[in-house]
């Protein structure tokens, strides 16, 4: 009985001092990092120049802005596949916004994902890529915001399944995933590419939706784009290291440039979420600040393209049939009969990324949402597709896809109108 009992001591002793280790490991990794020097002094006007300048750049308006509501007052739902959270208040209300920050509180929530209170902040909030800003740059986005009109509105509470927006969970998420970085030049580049790796990696974070993540959300690496489903918003973003989905390296640098700023190039129109960001963040960018970040994205590393290993719908086919009609009277007119387009005006579906890569979910939301190119400087108008989810079932979306991904000498597969209903439902989107 008593060797029984000194057992049951030891092994209570050391589940207690695993416990203890495991509490002290997130504790440590979890504390604040140290403040960095204050920058130089800057004129206060360059300085609010320059924040109002980096605020385009990471497009914080696209997600502090709730529908219909002030701009930079939070509010907007920005779903996840753990729950919905509701972006901040960016503006200087004393009370809910950040008229009460100091330069220090702001780059802690940059830096470390930390609020001015010290709670850890839901990585749905991409300090995992903002924790490269420089502190300057940080201080200059900081008097920008604060030198806009307060506005009073009050935070909804978030919406995250539990435990995943407790505190505890959080540090330990933090833990295994996080630590505060600063962005480090690679000496073997030029200044430009280091700009350009910079904007990209970290103001513009690229990678919170073209970055791969694990199933608790965390991101792979700063570097990497490989893409994946955009769960919440039913898009799916490719991967920038694939030519047959969304890589740059065989583009002429003037083109990526064009799609940047104009979101419409020879080789593509920038659709759904990435239209958003161009209006948003990328048209903005300075000349010398797009040529890098479009030097940046080309250099990166190419892999080698995967396609489907179905095969393609037999075009005699009932379901052949029925897409190759609904395709005469409904898309024709505008795409072309042998799918070629009008350049510059209706993109061609022959060759198109969207309609060959591997994941036919793009090509379906611009059927059933529309297909709408962004409206900037360069083309204030442009011409956009009207919605069809309303007007077409699975089983009409299924054969009009089906035909556009096996016409013209293209075979990307068929899909099944079951696919296209789990394609849909999945998305949390209806047809």
């Amino acid at each position: 009985m008593k060797r029984r009992i000194r057992l049951a001591a030891r092994l209570l002793g050391g589940m207690l001092l695993a416990g203890s280790g495991l509490a002290l490991w997130v504790w440590l990794a979890n504390r604040p990092a140290p403040l960095p020097p204050s920058p130089p002094a800057v004129a206060p006007a360059e300085m609010l120049a320059r924040g109002a300048y980096l605020a385009r750049v990471g497009n914080c308006a696209g997600c502090h802005t709730a529908p219909g509501g002030a701009p930079l007052a939070g509010g907007r739902a920005v779903p996840t596949p753990f729950g919905t959270v509701y972006s901040s208040n960016l503006t200087p209300d004393a009370e809910t916004g950040l008229g009460r920050w100091s330069p220090e509180d702001f780059w802690r929530a940059l830096h470390e994902g930390r609020g001015r209170d010290g709670r850890l902040l839901s990585p749905a909030f991409p300090y995992t890529s903002y924790t490269l800003l420089s502190r300057a740059d940080s201080d200059a986005l900081l008097s920008h915001l604060q030198s806009l009109a307060p506005v009073r509105a009050e935070p909804r509470p978030q919406a995250l399944r539990w435990p995943y927006g407790t505190q505890p969970a959080l540090a330990v998420w933090r833990a295994i995933y996080f630590r505060p970085a600063s962005f480090e030049p690679d000496p073997r580049r030029d200044a430009a590419w280091n700009r350009g790796a910079y904007l990209s990696q970290g103001l513009a974070h690229c990678n919170a939706c073209h970055g791969s993540r694990n199933a608790l959300g965390a991101p792979q690496s700063l570097d990497r784009f490989d893409g994946g489903l955009l769960r919440g918003l039913g898009w799916y973003a490719p991967s920038l290291h694939r030519a047959d989905e969304g890589g740059l390296q065989d583009w002429p640098q003037d083109e990526i440039q064009a799609w940047l700023h104009d979101g419409i190039a020879p080789r593509g129109i920038a659709q759904g979420p990435m239209a958003e960001v161009v209006v948003g963040s990328t048209r903005h960018l300075h000349a010398e600040d797009l040529a890098a970040v479009a030097g940046y994205l080309k250099s990166l590393p190419a892999e080698t393209a995967q396609h489907l290993r179905t095969e393609p719908a037999p075009q005699a086919s009932t379901q052949g049939l029925l897409g190759a009609e609904l395709y005469k009277t409904h898309c024709q007119s505008c795409h072309g009969e042998q799918g070629q387009g009008r350049p510059g005006v209706y993109p061609p579906l022959k060759g198109s990324r969207v309609v060959n890569q591997a994941s036919p979910l793009n090509l379906l939301r611009i059927v059933q949402q529309g297909g709408f190119a962004p409206a900037t400087p360069s083309h204030p108008r442009p011409f956009g597709m009207p919605p069809f989810g309303g007007s077409f079932d699975a089983e009409q979306l299924a054969a009009l896809l089906s035909h556009v991904r096996n016409s013209w000498g293209q075979q990307a597969g068929a899909l099944s109108a079951r696919q296209v209903q789990a394609l849909t439902n999945d998305m949390g989107t209806n047809p």
